[in-house]
């Protein structure tokens, strides 16, 4: 009986309110993990790509030919995506 709720005691307007708390709380949740994987889908250059992995240009430009880092692009400039670069980060065994 932790988690249950007793509906004898309460009006329409408290019960009413109770959903609402409970809803609102939800909704921001959401919107706090919708805005999370936006900010992760972020399309970065070339150089912000380097500056974010700290790495050379030769390196990003070899992971992308052995297909380790996924590049897309418009004519000749070359975009990656946040949410992918971190994906491709893998745990190293100690």
């Amino acid at each position: 009986m932790k988690n249950s709720i007793l509906l004898q005691d309460l009006t329409p307007q408290e019960l009413g309110n109770l959903i609402d708390e409970k809803l609102s709380y939800r909704f921001e949740q959401l919107q706090k993990q919708l805005q999370a994987k936006e900010a992760n889908d972020e399309l970065l250059t070339r150089d912000e790509t380097c500056k974010f992995l700290k790495i050379d240009s030769s390196t990003l430009w070899s992971w992308s030919n052995k297909g380790k880092v996924k590049a897309y692009g418009i004519g000749s400039r070359r975009y990656y995506k946040r949410s992918e670069l971190l994906d491709c980060l893998i745990l190293l065994k100690k």
